[in-house]
């Protein structure tokens, strides 16, 4: 069986813009709703950092996950994000098991 693709990942606001970052990738959350693959994809505003925010995602596959990528809806949000963004980074991880998997 093929383990699910998961990950962690990090975006850094400007100064004052993750308010405006989060509504604008809040907005666009219909893309995933229909997104082939997507289990979850989860939003999270940072308590200790008033710049950061956190997403979790889960897919069923790494495959699903690249292809999402590849979507115009997809693509069109990242780019009208990115002047909003100083930093991005995201780390990999894989389920092992737990409520919701």
């Amino acid at each position: 069986m093929m383990s699910k693709y998961a990950m962690f990942g990090k975006l850094t606001a400007h100064p004052g813009k993750r308010e405006e970052l989060a509504n604008r990738m809040l907005s666009s959350s219909e893309t995933l709703n229909d997104m082939e693959g997507c289990i979850y994809y989860i939003l999270h505003a940072a308590e200790e950092n008033p710049d950061d925010l956190w997403v979790t995602e889960l897919w069923e596959t790494e495959e699903a996950h690249a292809a999402s990528l590849k979507n115009e809806k997809v693509r069109e949000l990242i780019g009208s994000c990115r002047h909003l963004i100083v930093g991005a980074s995201a780390i990999k991880v894989r389920p092992l098991g737990g409520k919701g998997f």
